[in-house]
């Protein structure tokens, strides 16, 4: 959430007058929050007072999250300057991503009261494996952990996800 309002006049330097960037258009509104779409970027945007025309200015706390809100403003920068606005921070990566399928389908199998093994066998294409090496097998410790991981999700661990790149900072 990057928290906007109109600059003030006593910050205003007449002689860089530059072209105020449109804050439309606008995907979503409720109330003073707004959701605005730049390329493939969405950014999230809480109106203090609106600009109307003049230069927007970003409100940023001196807090935990400081880092973290500076780089979102630097990302709205580039957007509305029809620049490349980088990575965002908050996409899960691509392993993060695959470990929470992985965990969420060994879920539904343990639910549907499949075995460590019948879930390996499914998930990571395994042939079929004696009962021998499938104790030693580094899989089988896997399988366990991704089925816990998945309960943890299901219950409440998902939550968690909403926390991301803020974990550990609030």
């Amino acid at each position: 959430m990057i928290p906007l309002t109109k600059l003030p006049p006593d910050l205003i330097d007449p002689n860089q007058r530059v072209e105020s960037p449109s804050l439309g258009p606008v995907i979503a509104e409720a109330g003073p929050e707004r959701l605005i779409e730049r390329g493939e970027n969405l950014f999230r945007l809480h109106i203090i007072e609106t600009p109307d025309g003049q230069t927007p200015c970003v409100v940023l706390p001196l807090d935990q999250l400081f880092d973290l809100r500076t780089n979102s403003a630097l990302r709205l920068w580039r957007a509305l300057t029809a620049r490349d606005p980088g990575p965002n921070p908050a996409t899960l990566s691509r392993a993060r991503r695959d470990r929470l399928l992985l965990a969420l389908r060994a879920l539904d199998g343990r639910l549907d009261k499949a075995s460590y093994r019948e879930i390996a066998e499914v998930l990571f294409a395994l042939g079929r494996l004696t009962s021998r090496a499938w104790q030693t097998h580094d899989l089988r410790d896997r399988t366990i952990r991704l089925v816990r991981y998945g309960f943890d999700l299901m219950d409440g661990g998902y939550l968690r996800l909403l926390l991301h790149p803020y974990r550990g900072r609030l």
